[in-house]
């Protein structure tokens, strides 16, 4: 429901804005955010009263929508009986979001730190490695990202690590599987998935096996482009650690909790890591939470040695309120199981029809609702639609095309020559229909820009 504003009160809104809000990852005289009045299930609103369809989630966070009814009540229940207590005590409403999290890891994954976002929980699952092992190295991927705290974006491997990339951090990049754009030249899953495991092997004995506390992936690698890796590449990963006693981590802060269709990614290809990495969809982003669920061996490490880490706001009861009402609302209304049939029956089907419509996308990859479009200059060549990392004029095409969307009102995921299609995992049919038909007409906007437009 648009509630009642005035042109006075987005006035106000936009100049405190100007005068005194820093935005993360922007030139600050080159933005004009837009101002939001509110939001609930799959929309939010401007001052205006114009409606956007979120084919984000935010920041692919809003699992279970904006306002979600029995989350907000959590909230304001847990606010009024107790907002906060150091993270040293016992708390109910702490325990029985570790208890829930627990749950539904893979393997023995039943130890939870909690952190308030993913960042600080990918900085404690590598802190934990290399305590555990006495290592130091950790390796990953070039095409990931993995947040913007500092060994975090030391390991992230876009482009924006490189302002802040000290080359000493311990980190080594290595090439995951992408058969699309293949750096192995191969041309088949089964291929992609043996070479992308040759490479990572030769890399752990050129690096010195004796020296790489981690190894971390993304399950499914999100910003970087949803490539869901072939079969057979996450269990010859945790092969490869398991031979050398390197501790295997997978980020799941943007894949998890019922993003592709699953609790965890993980799952779809029935592999157990040493350590996972949460936040976002957990309490869909209601209030900061993230955290790092632990196996069996790894808590053993600091059953009598304190663990030296933590955080003031560590399990902070509002936060961990909004994961148990979160994680309930998903159980009984069979959420997971709605993003699995979205991606199944609905979303994935309507993308491999825009594509054949459409001389702009190259390719369409993804699972449940969480699915990416990459879009080309010329599908023969596979030539991006803007260059990597590009800006500026370079980026006209992709610029003109998210606008075309939120002209029409659905809000993208835009990141490099790709747009992502990662609604909540409770839009309805209709709505996703909806937003589909809204990106195919968009999508004709890229196709100007191609060989054949």
């Amino acid at each position: 429901m648009t509630p009642h504003v005035t042109s006075h009160t987005l006035a106000a809104v936009k100049d405190a804005d100007r005068k005194h809000v820093f935005h993360s990852w922007s030139a600050q005289a080159l933005i004009d955010p837009l101002a939001v009045a509110g939001a609930e299930g799959s929309y939010f609103w401007d001052y205006d009263g114009k409606r956007f369809l979120d084919f984000s989630s935010q920041l692919v966070n809003t699992n279970i929508g904006h306002q979600h009814p029995k989350v907000v009540a959590a909230v304001q229940e847990q606010a009024a009986r107790l907002c906060t207590l150091a993270p040293g005590f016992a708390v109910d409403v702490r325990s029985e979001a570790a208890r829930l999290i627990a749950e539904r890891t893979p393997g023995d994954l039943d130890k939870i730190f909690f952190t308030n976002g993913g960042a600080e929980a990918v900085e404690n699952a590598v802190r934990m490695a290399r305590l555990h092992t006495g290592r130091q190295k950790v390796l990953s991927t070039y095409r990931s990202y993995h947040g913007a705290t500092a060994a975090a974006i030391n390991l992230t491997g876009d482009p924006r690590r490189w302002p802040s990339d000290s080359a000493a951090a311990g980190v080594v990049h290595f090439w995951g599987p992408y058969l699309y754009r293949s750096a192995f030249h191969a041309a088949t899953e089964a291929e992609e998935c043996e070479r992308a495991l040759a490479h990572l092997a030769d890399t752990i004995a050129f690096e010195g096996p004796q020296t790489i506390a981690a190894v971390i992936l993304e399950s499914v690698p999100g910003t970087a482009g949803i490539m869901t890796p072939p079969a057979g590449y996450l269990a010859g990963v945790r092969e490869l650690c398991d031979r050398h006693g390197i501790v295997f981590i997978l980020d799941e802060v943007m894949s998890g909790f019922g993003r592709t269709g699953k609790w965890f990614a993980a799952d779809h290809w029935g592999v157990t890591p040493d350590l996972i990495t949460f936040a976002k969809g957990v309490n869909s982003g209601y209030v900061p939470l993230g955290g790092v669920a632990i196996s069996a061996a790894i808590a053993e490490t600091f059953a009598t040695r304190p663990y030296p880490g933590g955080l003031t706001y560590s399990g902070h009861p509002l936060a961990c309120a909004a994961a148990v009402a979160t994680i309930n609302a998903m159980e009984e209304e069979g959420i997971v199981e709605h993003a699995a049939h979205l991606g199944a029956n609905v979303i994935g089907p309507a993308l491999a029809e825009i594509a054949e419509r459409h001389p702009s996308v190259g390719e369409v990859r993804g699972l449940g609702t969480f699915w990416a479009l990459e879009l080309v200059r010329d599908k023969a060549t596979r030539e991006p639609l803007v260059p990597y990392n590009a800006s500026g004029a370079a980026n006209a095409p992709m610029a003109e095309f998210a606008a075309a969307c939120k002209d029409s009102g659905l809000w993208p995921f835009v990141n490099m020559n790709r747009t992502h299609v990662v609604p909540p995992c409770t839009i309805s049919e209709t709505e996703a229909k909806e937003g589909l038909a809204l990106l195919d007409e968009a999508l004709t906007v890229a196709d100007r820009h191609t060989t054949s437009g």
